[in-house]
């Protein structure tokens, strides 16, 4: 059986005032209204973020049973993931349709509760946090520095990240960064330091929001309001939970699950018409990048160079404006999907890519801990636009 997203949305972002639930609810209503469906239809539900047992509060909220439930947290990443989930529990006839949503309040409630709660008989706890990393920053700045280190970079090629997501966001009205007008390199340099190489705007935004993704197979998805958008492929990998056993900073494991998805997809890099990829910081990308296959190991910072990136440029990259610059509620996973729909759709307006038949979604969880790719593509039996 192939299965399809039949519906996507988000909810209302950036300072909101609204509660987690009340986010879900948004956005899940919303991506039911595009895809001409009713909360009664769903018997699938997977989400993260809401409380220790996420889709039961979840579920009981909206006031639906669901036969079919994941809540695996494991960050960013964890929505790309849920999609492989409900892809299988589709075709195996545990569901028959499948929401996956996300909502965070983290700005109007000015909490990061998510991040950097480390037990204290994990390795971490013993080894890393005498030492006082900020978590989760100063584990990506340490891969930035390995990085420029290895390769003989420069922060020009960092900033060249935040860059080009500024110029995607200047065209999202949705974006967080919409009215705040260009950045330049120089901009991204001179912005204050958190953790050496990162500054300011080398780290993603801290807003509310959310939304929310429907898939059911793609026979009945025909039938339904919107196009659908096929699930190609998918792939994760699980690496490390702290960054004191990792063997090789400038490998992590997006290298496999780049090539798990390809594989399953039967498609390469080159077949990628637009990318949405993690950007919690600039090297996240940048890193991911080389991992995806869009570039070789080492390539990235010159990969990056003449606006590749941007608007117009050879590879349409965090078409949102990304975490960077769009939109990032503390898991910006969710966001990447609904995105990589819109234009494969050809929804998205003044940012809208030429005649896309294939989009990757890739996220990553934790510091480089966990990722996720997704392949998804154009129903051959629809028209586009």
């Amino acid at each position: 059986m192939t299965v399809a997203i039949v519906g996507v949305a988000e909810s209302d972002l950036g300072v909101t005032g609204r509660s987690i639930l009340g986010l879900q609810t948004q956005g899940i209503t919303r991506a039911l209204a595009d895809a001409g469906l009713a909360l009664a239809d769903v018997d699938g539900l997977a989400t993260a973020g809401v409380a220790r047992f996420s889709a039961t509060q979840l579920a009981e909220y909206l006031g639906i049973e669901p036969a079919w439930t994941d809540s695996t947290f494991a960050g960013g990443s964890a929505f790309e993931m849920y999609v492989a989930r409900a892809v299988q529990a589709i075709d195996a006839g545990q569901c028959t349709t499948a929401v996956i949503s996300y909502g965070s309040n983290q700005r109007s409630a000015r909490s990061r509760k998510l991040g950097g709660n480390v037990d204290a008989h994990t390795p971490e706890a013993q080894f890393e946090v005498p030492y006082g990393p900020l978590y989760p920053i100063s584990y990506y700045a340490m891969v930035a520095q390995k990085y420029l280190h290895a390769y003989g970079a420069k922060r020009d090629s960092l900033a060249e990240i935040a860059v080009a997501a500024r110029e995607w966001a200047l065209l999202n009205p949705a974006a967080f960064r919409h009215g705040a007008g260009p950045l330049t390199v120089d901009d991204v340099l001179s912005a204050d330091q958190v953790a050496s190489p990162l500054g300011t705007l080398d780290c993603c935004l801290v807003t509310d929001g959310g939304g929310a993704i429907v898939l059911t197979s793609l026979d009945r998805a025909r039938d339904l309001r919107a196009d659908p958008v096929v699930v190609l492929g998918y792939g994760e990998s699980t690496t490390n939970s702290g960054m004191g056993a990792v063997d090789n900073l400038l490998r992590p494991g997006s290298f496999d699950s780049a090539a798990r998805a390809y594989r399953m997809a039967g498609l390469g890099p080159a077949d990628v018409d637009v990318a949405e990829v993690y950007d919690s910081f600039t090297i996240t990308a940048l890193l991911s990048l080389e991992a995806l296959g869009f570039c070789a190991p080492g390539e990235g910072a010159d990969f990056v160079a003449d606006g590749r990136l941007r608007p117009g440029g050879a590879l349409p990259f965090n078409t949102s404006g990304g975490g960077l610059s769009y939109n990032h509620p503390g898991m910006y996973g969710l966001l990447l999907l609904v995105e990589a729909v819109r234009q494969l759709r050809g929804e998205c307006g003044d940012r809208q890519v030429a005649d896309p038949a294939v989009a990757l979604a890739h996220g990553t969880g934790g510091i480089f801990s966990t990722h996720a790719t997704v392949l998804l593509g154009r129903d051959g039996r629809g028209e586009w636009g």
